[in-house]
């Protein structure tokens, strides 16, 4: 495999393109009333606490209900692994019941976590609705029918590629990396 992926985003589009989300959501979501925000854990995470801040900023809330959910033991394969998995830290402190959902996650290829997402979710109530945004959606080789309502950048990528996205609390840099295996 090659060392070093493909630019696919960075710098200022990077940024416009987080905007961009945001500025859809509020669209379709009346300035997220009665609304909350969920990160997938671990990689859904960055991607929700950037549209937090941004929607909080655009809004003038600060009490958007904001969580990040764990999906370890929602994954169909979780019992596959040959090593034993960590759980992240289960932040969800509200419920859900009767509210509108921004689910968040950093890609989206085969739906299987969004699919673990959508059970652990059902522990927190019944909600309105829920909707998905991703910073990328890989659209070949989708397992399961789920599609993001809100998409950054569509990707094609086939099995034997993968897209990395670095985000600067973490990497330094915020970018979107293809990678394709020679």
């Amino acid at each position: 495999m090659n060392s070093e992926g493909k630019l696919l985003l960075s710098g200022e589009r990077f940024h416009l393109t987080l905007e961009r989300l945001c500025h859809q959501v509020l669209e379709e979501w009346e300035g997220f009333a009665n609304a909350c925000l969920v990160g997938i854990q671990p990689r859904g995470v960055p991607l929700a606490d950037r549209i937090y801040q941004r929607l909080s900023a655009l809004t003038g809330r600060s009490d958007i209900p904001y969580g990040r959910l764990d999906i370890t033991f929602y994954r169909d394969d979780f019992r596959l692994r040959d090593t034993p998995l960590t759980p992240y830290p289960n932040e969800m402190n509200f419920l859900i019941s009767n509210k509108k959902v921004l689910l968040t996650d950093d890609v989206l290829y085969t739906g299987r976590t969004v699919q673990a997402a959508l059970a652990a979710l059902q522990h927190y109530g019944r909600p309105e609705r829920i909707e998905l945004m991703v910073l990328v959606d890989r659209r070949f080789n989708r397992h399961l029918p789920i599609q993001a309502d809100y998409v950054g950048l569509v990707v094609d990528a086939l099995d034997d590629a993968y897209v990395k996205v670095h985000w600067k609390e973490t990497h330094g840099r915020d970018e979107i990396l293809f990678f394709e295996k020679r």
